[in-house]
Protein backbone atom coordinates (compact mmCIF):
# COMPACT_ATOMS: atom_id res chain seq x y z
CA UNK A 1 0.00 0.00 0.00
CA UNK A 2 2.77 2.38 0.94
CA UNK A 3 4.61 1.62 -2.35
CA UNK A 4 1.44 2.30 -4.31
CA UNK A 5 0.97 5.71 -2.69
CA UNK A 6 4.61 6.54 -3.34
CA UNK A 7 4.21 5.60 -7.00
CA UNK A 8 1.14 7.82 -7.46
CA UNK A 9 2.84 10.69 -5.67
CA UNK A 10 5.85 10.52 -7.98
CA UNK A 11 3.55 10.29 -11.01
CA UNK A 12 1.65 13.39 -9.87
CA UNK A 13 4.87 15.37 -9.33
CA UNK A 14 6.27 14.40 -12.77
CA UNK A 15 3.00 15.27 -14.50
CA UNK A 16 2.87 18.66 -12.81
CA UNK A 17 6.46 19.38 -13.87
CA UNK A 18 5.72 18.41 -17.48
CA UNK A 19 2.56 20.51 -17.71
CA UNK A 20 4.39 23.37 -15.99
CA UNK A 21 7.12 23.26 -18.64
CA UNK A 22 4.48 23.27 -21.39
CA UNK A 23 2.82 26.33 -19.85
CA UNK A 24 6.21 28.05 -19.55
CA UNK A 25 7.10 27.28 -23.20
CA UNK A 26 3.72 28.55 -24.36
CA UNK A 27 4.19 31.76 -22.39
CA UNK A 28 7.68 32.24 -23.83
CA UNK A 29 6.36 31.69 -27.37
CA UNK A 30 3.66 34.31 -26.81
CA UNK A 31 6.23 36.80 -25.52
CA UNK A 32 8.49 36.09 -28.51
CA UNK A 33 5.65 36.81 -30.92
CA UNK A 34 5.15 40.22 -29.29
CA UNK A 35 8.77 41.25 -29.93
CA UNK A 36 9.17 43.56 -32.96
CA UNK A 37 12.28 42.84 -35.04
CA UNK A 38 13.25 45.39 -37.71
CA UNK A 39 14.59 44.46 -41.14
CA UNK A 40 17.89 45.80 -42.44
CA UNK A 41 17.56 49.08 -44.41
CA UNK A 42 16.44 48.70 -48.02
CA UNK A 43 19.20 51.03 -49.30
CA UNK A 44 22.77 51.76 -48.21
CA UNK A 45 22.75 55.46 -49.12
CA UNK A 46 20.28 58.32 -48.73
CA UNK A 47 19.85 58.35 -52.52
CA UNK A 48 19.29 55.58 -55.05
CA UNK A 49 20.93 57.73 -57.71
CA UNK A 50 19.22 61.11 -57.91
CA UNK A 51 16.04 59.90 -56.21
CA UNK A 52 15.86 59.97 -52.42
CA UNK A 53 15.79 56.57 -50.71
CA UNK A 54 14.00 55.76 -47.44
CA UNK A 55 17.29 55.77 -45.52
CA UNK A 56 17.44 58.38 -42.72
CA UNK A 57 20.57 58.88 -40.65
CA UNK A 58 20.59 57.94 -36.98
CA UNK A 59 20.62 60.55 -34.22
CA UNK A 60 23.96 62.38 -34.14
CA UNK A 61 25.07 61.16 -37.61
CA UNK A 62 26.60 63.77 -39.91
CA UNK A 63 26.64 62.98 -43.64
CA UNK A 64 28.71 64.74 -46.28
CA UNK A 65 27.43 64.27 -49.85
CA UNK A 66 29.52 65.37 -52.84
CA UNK A 67 27.79 64.96 -56.20
CA UNK A 68 29.20 65.50 -59.70
CA UNK A 69 27.32 65.38 -63.00
CA UNK A 70 29.47 65.84 -66.07
CA UNK A 71 28.53 66.99 -69.58
CA UNK A 72 26.71 64.92 -72.24
CA UNK A 73 28.51 61.83 -73.48
CA UNK A 74 27.38 62.64 -77.02
CA UNK A 75 29.84 65.57 -77.21
CA UNK A 76 32.59 63.00 -77.65
CA UNK A 77 36.24 63.99 -77.62
CA UNK A 78 35.41 67.70 -77.90
CA UNK A 79 34.68 67.68 -74.16
CA UNK A 80 36.31 64.30 -73.46
CA UNK A 81 32.84 62.75 -73.26
CA UNK A 82 31.60 65.46 -70.92
CA UNK A 83 34.42 65.34 -68.37
CA UNK A 84 35.46 68.91 -69.23
CA UNK A 85 32.14 70.15 -67.88
CA UNK A 86 30.75 69.46 -64.43
CA UNK A 87 27.89 70.37 -62.15
CA UNK A 88 28.86 70.02 -58.49
CA UNK A 89 26.74 69.81 -55.36
CA UNK A 90 27.94 69.72 -51.76
CA UNK A 91 25.45 68.74 -49.08
CA UNK A 92 25.60 68.36 -45.30
CA UNK A 93 22.90 66.33 -43.54
CA UNK A 94 22.55 65.92 -39.78
CA UNK A 95 20.06 64.16 -37.51
CA UNK A 96 19.38 66.11 -34.32
CA UNK A 97 16.67 63.62 -33.36
CA UNK A 98 16.16 59.95 -34.16
CA UNK A 99 14.34 59.56 -37.47
CA UNK A 100 14.52 63.26 -38.41
CA UNK A 101 17.26 64.59 -40.70
CA UNK A 102 17.97 68.17 -41.79
CA UNK A 103 20.26 69.15 -44.66
CA UNK A 104 21.66 72.18 -46.47
CA UNK A 105 23.36 72.22 -49.87
CA UNK A 106 24.83 74.33 -52.62
CA UNK A 107 24.73 73.24 -56.27
CA UNK A 108 26.42 74.94 -59.21
CA UNK A 109 23.38 74.19 -61.44
CA UNK A 110 21.55 77.56 -61.38
CA UNK A 111 23.72 78.36 -58.31
CA UNK A 112 21.06 76.74 -56.19
CA UNK A 113 20.84 76.91 -52.41
CA UNK A 114 18.64 74.25 -50.82
CA UNK A 115 17.39 73.13 -47.46
CA UNK A 116 15.64 69.81 -46.83
CA UNK A 117 13.84 67.83 -44.16
CA UNK A 118 13.62 64.04 -44.18
CA UNK A 119 11.71 62.07 -41.58
CA UNK A 120 11.01 58.41 -40.92
CA UNK A 121 7.35 57.45 -40.54
CA UNK A 122 7.57 53.64 -40.31
CA UNK A 123 10.21 50.90 -40.47
CA UNK A 124 9.84 47.50 -42.09
CA UNK A 125 9.61 44.75 -39.49
CA UNK A 126 8.02 41.41 -38.74
CA UNK A 127 4.90 43.44 -37.86
CA UNK A 128 4.86 45.91 -40.77
CA UNK A 129 5.85 45.23 -44.42
CA UNK A 130 7.14 48.67 -45.49
CA UNK A 131 9.56 51.45 -44.66
CA UNK A 132 7.94 54.87 -45.15
CA UNK A 133 9.65 58.26 -45.07
CA UNK A 134 8.70 61.82 -45.97
CA UNK A 135 10.93 64.34 -47.75
CA UNK A 136 10.52 68.09 -48.32
CA UNK A 137 12.94 70.54 -49.88
CA UNK A 138 13.08 74.26 -50.67
CA UNK A 139 15.38 75.43 -53.49
CA UNK A 140 16.50 78.99 -54.27
CA UNK A 141 17.73 79.77 -57.78
CA UNK A 142 20.28 82.54 -57.20
CA UNK A 143 21.19 82.71 -60.90
CA UNK A 144 17.96 84.55 -61.80
CA UNK A 145 18.98 88.16 -62.45
CA UNK A 146 16.68 91.15 -62.01
CA UNK A 147 18.52 92.88 -64.86
CA UNK A 148 17.32 90.15 -67.24
CA UNK A 149 13.92 89.80 -65.55
CA UNK A 150 12.86 93.31 -64.44
CA UNK A 151 9.58 92.07 -62.93
CA UNK A 152 11.31 89.36 -60.92
CA UNK A 153 10.06 88.91 -57.37
CA UNK A 154 12.01 87.28 -54.56
CA UNK A 155 9.46 84.45 -54.40
CA UNK A 156 10.09 83.67 -58.08
CA UNK A 157 13.48 82.24 -57.17
CA UNK A 158 11.89 79.48 -55.06
CA UNK A 159 10.91 75.95 -56.03
CA UNK A 160 9.71 73.13 -53.80
CA UNK A 161 9.37 69.37 -53.76
CA UNK A 162 7.50 67.03 -51.44
CA UNK A 163 7.82 63.25 -51.63
CA UNK A 164 6.41 60.22 -49.88
CA UNK A 165 9.04 57.46 -50.02
CA UNK A 166 7.77 53.88 -49.68
CA UNK A 167 10.20 50.95 -49.84
CA UNK A 168 10.29 47.25 -49.12
CA UNK A 169 13.24 44.92 -48.79
CA UNK A 170 11.81 41.82 -50.47
CA UNK A 171 14.87 39.68 -49.82
CA UNK A 172 18.48 39.96 -48.74
CA UNK A 173 19.41 40.96 -52.30
CA UNK A 174 16.45 42.96 -53.65
CA UNK A 175 14.77 46.20 -52.54
CA UNK A 176 12.21 48.40 -54.32
CA UNK A 177 10.79 51.88 -53.76
CA UNK A 178 7.86 54.03 -54.89
CA UNK A 179 8.06 57.81 -54.58
CA UNK A 180 4.90 59.82 -55.33
CA UNK A 181 6.11 63.40 -55.70
CA UNK A 182 4.81 66.96 -55.91
CA UNK A 183 6.89 69.80 -57.35
CA UNK A 184 6.13 73.52 -57.32
CA UNK A 185 8.00 75.87 -59.67
CA UNK A 186 7.21 79.52 -58.91
CA UNK A 187 8.53 80.75 -62.25
CA UNK A 188 8.99 79.09 -65.63
CA UNK A 189 10.69 80.37 -68.77
CA UNK A 190 8.01 80.47 -71.50
CA UNK A 191 10.77 80.85 -74.09
CA UNK A 192 11.65 77.22 -73.32
CA UNK A 193 8.35 75.64 -72.27
CA UNK A 194 5.16 76.27 -74.25
CA UNK A 195 2.95 76.63 -71.19
CA UNK A 196 3.50 77.20 -67.49
CA UNK A 197 2.98 74.16 -65.28
CA UNK A 198 3.77 75.54 -61.85
CA UNK A 199 2.38 72.50 -60.04
CA UNK A 200 3.63 69.13 -61.20
CA UNK A 201 3.02 65.59 -60.04
CA UNK A 202 5.37 62.67 -60.63
CA UNK A 203 5.84 59.04 -59.65
CA UNK A 204 9.32 57.73 -58.94
CA UNK A 205 10.39 54.10 -59.10
CA UNK A 206 13.71 52.79 -57.81
CA UNK A 207 15.37 49.52 -56.97
CA UNK A 208 18.54 47.94 -55.64
CA UNK A 209 20.00 44.52 -56.41
CA UNK A 210 22.83 43.41 -54.14
CA UNK A 211 25.68 41.96 -56.20
CA UNK A 212 28.15 41.24 -53.39
CA UNK A 213 28.80 42.17 -49.76
CA UNK A 214 29.95 45.68 -50.73
CA UNK A 215 28.44 46.30 -54.17
CA UNK A 216 24.93 46.75 -55.55
CA UNK A 217 23.26 47.68 -58.86
CA UNK A 218 20.79 50.58 -58.60
CA UNK A 219 18.22 51.95 -61.07
CA UNK A 220 15.47 54.57 -60.97
CA UNK A 221 12.89 56.27 -63.19
CA UNK A 222 10.73 59.31 -62.43
CA UNK A 223 7.60 59.67 -64.55
CA UNK A 224 6.34 63.27 -64.68
CA UNK A 225 2.54 63.14 -64.92
CA UNK A 226 2.17 66.90 -65.59
CA UNK A 227 4.62 67.52 -68.43
CA UNK A 228 3.15 68.95 -71.69
CA UNK A 229 3.48 66.69 -74.72
CA UNK A 230 5.71 69.14 -76.63
CA UNK A 231 8.04 69.79 -73.67
CA UNK A 232 11.77 69.77 -74.52
CA UNK A 233 12.46 67.96 -71.24
CA UNK A 234 12.38 64.25 -70.44
CA UNK A 235 11.54 61.94 -67.57
CA UNK A 236 14.60 61.51 -65.37
CA UNK A 237 16.36 58.18 -64.96
CA UNK A 238 19.60 56.84 -63.53
CA UNK A 239 21.45 53.52 -63.60
CA UNK A 240 24.55 52.85 -61.55
CA UNK A 241 26.44 50.93 -58.90
CA UNK A 242 27.02 51.48 -55.19
CA UNK A 243 30.43 50.56 -53.78
CA UNK A 244 30.73 50.55 -49.98
CA UNK A 245 34.17 50.98 -48.41
CA UNK A 246 33.79 51.32 -44.65
CA UNK A 247 32.65 54.86 -43.85
CA UNK A 248 32.26 55.79 -47.55
CA UNK A 249 29.74 54.88 -50.23
CA UNK A 250 30.69 55.59 -53.84
CA UNK A 251 27.82 55.81 -56.31
CA UNK A 252 28.84 55.70 -59.98
CA UNK A 253 25.97 56.30 -62.38
CA UNK A 254 24.67 57.32 -65.79
CA UNK A 255 21.70 59.69 -65.87
CA UNK A 256 19.93 62.17 -68.14
CA UNK A 257 19.71 64.90 -65.48
CA UNK A 258 22.38 67.51 -64.79
CA UNK A 259 20.90 68.63 -61.48
CA UNK A 260 20.61 66.44 -58.38
CA UNK A 261 17.97 68.67 -56.75
CA UNK A 262 14.43 67.25 -56.86
CA UNK A 263 12.56 70.26 -58.34
CA UNK A 264 15.12 70.47 -61.15
CA UNK A 265 15.60 66.85 -62.22
CA UNK A 266 11.90 65.98 -61.89
CA UNK A 267 10.96 69.01 -64.05
CA UNK A 268 13.98 69.68 -66.26
CA UNK A 269 15.88 66.49 -67.11
CA UNK A 270 17.59 67.38 -70.40
CA UNK A 271 17.50 63.93 -71.97
CA UNK A 272 21.21 63.68 -72.88
CA UNK A 273 22.99 60.92 -70.97
CA UNK A 274 25.81 62.04 -68.66
CA UNK A 275 28.20 60.26 -66.35
CA UNK A 276 28.21 61.21 -62.69
CA UNK A 277 28.98 60.10 -59.18
CA UNK A 278 28.04 60.66 -55.54
CA UNK A 279 30.52 60.29 -52.69
CA UNK A 280 28.94 59.76 -49.27
CA UNK A 281 30.84 60.04 -46.01
CA UNK A 282 29.33 59.57 -42.56
CA UNK A 283 30.94 60.99 -39.41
Amino acid sequence: MRNTMLFYSLLFICSSAIFGQDDLMEELNLETKKIVTFNLPAFKAMKIGNLQSTKVGGKGDLYLYVSHRFGPLKDGFDTFFGLDNANTKIQLAYSFWEGIQLSISRESYNRTLAGALKFLLAKQSNKFPLTIAGYSTININTLLDENNFPELKSSDRFSYANQLLISRRFSENFSFELAPSYVRQNVQNLNIVSEARHNQFAMGFGGRVKMSKRMSLNAEYIYNLSRPENSPFSDAFAVGVDIETGGHVFQLLFTNAQSTNEPAFISYAEGDVVFGFNIVRVF
